[in-house]
């Protein structure tokens, strides 16, 4: 039975959509923009990811019952409007960016388009899941590409902030590149590989190493994966698997096992592990390395030349611990009056806070001549670019910074999801979104991909569309 989420809202969007009831508001038409200002680990690009759940959730929001009970014991709410939230459904149009795109600061990458009560009520739902679910993309893709091909499973599960995050964090690390997850209920609910071998309790709970290993190995003999740092990783550990996997595994299964190493000097022992598995004429054998890695360690470990083959990543990976927030928000853009779009900005003392206003579309534009995407273009939704012409991009806080554009592609970004309420947008299987994402992030130049000091992908403005900003710009400073 789906779980309810209607009420895992900011209670302030409660009182705000009474206040649009009270005010005759309700059904003004809004425009609100899902964007977020910087990326985490200061890297090139942020992974988009949620959209699925964010769909299953408008499709399902409805207030029960209880809900309505549980607000009036508030106290501040009309029987009028707990009435109208009875009735409450989305019935506006979204606009989003696939999952798995690589996207940047302050582009829409979910647009809503609805009467006010509405597109205010879904803000906290929609925040919480495109930000939880792209930082755990991002923060995989990072780690995956340090791995230089090598597979990575998310091991993650124990270590995740609650149930939800450990499922829908194992989605999006698949989406990011996983190969595979532990996490059992992911592989059930979303198809995702699920892999796992054995804990130090299974090597600790027999009289002794070799029996561990040995009954293992009866038990699994196609593919075994044997723990080899309980107690010695040079003296027992990888001894031990050897002794048990010459005497245990025909030739071909000798080829599919596996030790793992879980602490310790990873480098150092991984390459002694390797020339003694090698000596033993088990060269097939493979080294799983685990133990806190994130995109540095393993980035390290392969320059210092260490034998490796695969990588169980958990905390620093299901929690991005280096950067644990995605600051993703949602900002009203404009709002519909007599069927005359009315752009809306927000002006802040802090320059990066001030937002784009309108209802717009977004642009990726891809160089020709080696398939590279160059720059990001936002532009009024009402406008019809040419793109058969040159292109004049600039940046929007550096207007002298300019690049004509010639022999390029352009892409529009954002594909409907809903329209008058209908979803008319399928989702592909996560499977899809993961082999996207990998061609997605191809496309990007290495420069971008660097994971200190990556190059600035510019984001940039449409003459239009800047000329609204700074004249909304002006009329709020001398307003206020």
């Amino acid at each position: 039975m789906p779980v309810n989420h209607t009420l895992l809202c900011d209670f302030y969007e409660l009182t705000m959509a009474n206040g649009y009831y009270r005010t005759g508001k309700a059904n003004t038409i809004s425009y609100f923009d899902l964007f977020f200002r910087s990326i985490p680990d200061n890297g090139g690009f942020v992974i988009a990811a949620g959209l699925e759940q964010i769909i299953d959730y408008i499709e399902n929001l409805r207030f029960t019952d209880q809900d309505i009970e549980f607000l009036r014991s508030r106290g501040i709410f009309t029987e009028d409007y707990l009435e109208f939230l009875r009735e409450f459904r989305f019935t506006g149009d979204m606009y989003a960016i696939p999952e798995g795109t690589p996207i940047f600061p302050n582009e829409p990458v979910i647009t809503v388009r609805a009467p006010a009560i509405e597109a205010q009520f879904i803000e906290t739902f929609l925040l919480l899941t495109f930000n939880h679910q792209s930082l755990i993309a991002t923060k995989t893709n990072r780690i995956v590409r340090a791995s230089q091909g090598r597979p990575v499973s998310e091991f993650g599960s124990r270590r995740a902030h609650g149930p939800d995050a450990a499922v829908n964090g194992a989605r999006a690390a698949y989406i990011g590149g996983c190969s595979s997850t532990a996490c059992t209920i992911a592989g059930r609910v979303f198809g995702i590989p699920v892999g796992g071998t054995m804990a130090h309790s299974w090597v600790q709970m027999f009289d002794s190493e070799y029996e561990a290993f040995r009954r293992y190995c009866e038990i699994y003999p196609d593919n075994p994966t044997l723990l080899v740092d309980t107690y010695s990783v040079l003296k027992s550990g990888v001894p031990n698997a050897i002794r048990v996997f010459k005497e245990m595994l025909s030739g071909s299964a000798q080829k599919n096992c596996a030790i793992r190493i879980d602490s310790g000097d990873l480098t150092y022992l991984s390459r002694r592990a390797r020339k003694m598995l090698d000596d033993a004429g088990l060269k097939d054998c493979r080294i799983i390395a685990s133990n806190s890695l994130d995109e540095y360690i393993i980035r390290d470990l392969l320059q210092q030349g260490a034998c490796l083959d695969a990588f169980g990543v958990g905390e620093r990976l299901i929690t991005s611990r280096s950067a644990p927030v995605l600051g993703g928000v949602y900002k009203l853009a404009a709002i519909e009056r007599n069927g005359e779009i009315i752009p809306k900005i927000k002006i802040s003392e802090n320059a990066a806070k001030i937002t784009i206003p309108h209802f717009k579309k977004v642009y990726r534009i891809y160089e020709n001549h080696n398939g590279k995407a160059l720059a990001d273009y936002i532009c009024l939704h009402s406008e019809q670019p040419d793109f058969t012409k040159p292109l004049d991009l600039f940046d929007p806080d550096y207007i002298w910074k300019r690049k004509l554009v010639t022999d390029y592609t352009a892409q529009e970004l954002q594909v409907p999801v809903f329209i008058g309420g209908k979803r008319v947008y399928e989702s592909p299987d996560v499977h899809t979104i993961r082999d996207y994402c990998r061609s997605q992030v191809e496309l990007q130049w290495d420069e971008v991909k660097r994971f200190e000091n990556p190059h600035n992908y510019y984001v940039d403005l449409s003459q239009e569309l800047w000329d609204i900003k700074q004249k909304l710009l002006a009329e709020g400073v001398r307003g206020a």
